[in-house]
Order: C-alpha cells, then structure tokens, then sequence
C-alpha cells in the first residue's frame, strides 16, 4: 500500500484521451501499411523483391492487428471495471 501511494492515478479523462491518441495510432499505422502495399511494387521488376515485401509488410500487419487485440482487451477490462464500479 506504501508503494501504491507514491504513484498518482491517471483521471479518466486522461484515459479516455490516450484510448483515443491509441485509436488514431492504430488507424494511421494500418494507412500507412495500406499505402506502402499499394507502393511496394512500383516498379519492381524481381519476383523476389516483390515477394520479400509482401512478406514483411505481412508480418508488420500482423504485429498491428495483434496490437489492436491488445489494446481492445485492455480497455474490455477497463470498460467493465467502470461498469462494475457504477453496480456498486
């Protein structure tokens, strides 16, 4: 309990302004992929140019769609903490 009162507590207000800078990030990052798909094979002629980036823009989706997951979890909990409070 010593250890907890050192740190101050985020407001929800804070909260709910990082769920929404985290939903622009997410969204940004999947245009960002979206675009650099649509650009990665401009102009390239090796199959095998164009088979590494689709493999590695592959991953880097994959990395964020399971960040995405991440993120949705943690704020289910958090929803239902502030739902479970207002039971209460």
């Amino acid at each position: 309990s010593h250890t907890m009162s050192e740190y101050v507590r985020m407001t929800d207000t804070e909260r709910d302004q990082i769920d929404q800078d985290a939903q622009v990030f997410m969204r940004t990052c999947a245009d960002a992929i979206h675009q650099l798909r649509t650009e990665a094979h401009k102009g390239v002629q090796s199959a095998q140019v164009k088979e590494h980036r689709t493999a590695v823009l592959d991953f880097i989706e994959d990395y964020l769609k399971r960040v995405c997951k991440l993120y949705s979890e943690q704020r289910a909990i958090r929803v239902k903490r502030v739902i479970d409070k207002k039971r209460l």
